[in-house]
């Protein structure tokens, strides 16, 4: 069983089950910067009902998507 992770719109996170993915709770995960969007991760071969749909990805498609200025500030740390 390989971890999957789901980039959702902000304002999907009250649809969130925290008792079906790693995160525990809205307070505890990761924005892009514009805050527009967030991603869950889960560990089971069943995708859970509220991310039916969406797009999923490894763990190496995830951190190349992190690496992007829409989700890390490119000027961070300052120089």
């Amino acid at each position: 069983m390989d971890r999957k992770y789901v980039i959702i719109d902000a304002d999907e996170v009250s649809s969130v089950d925290f008792d079906k993915v790693e995160e525990t709770s809205a307070d505890t995960i990761r924005y892009s910067l514009d805050g527009s969007l967030t991603f869950v991760k889960f560990d089971s071969d069943t995708t859970p009902s509220f991310l039916d749909g969406k797009t999923q990805y490894t763990h190496s498609e995830i951190l190349t998507i992190l690496a992007t200025d829409e989700w890390t500030d490119p000027n961070f740390p300052p120089e």
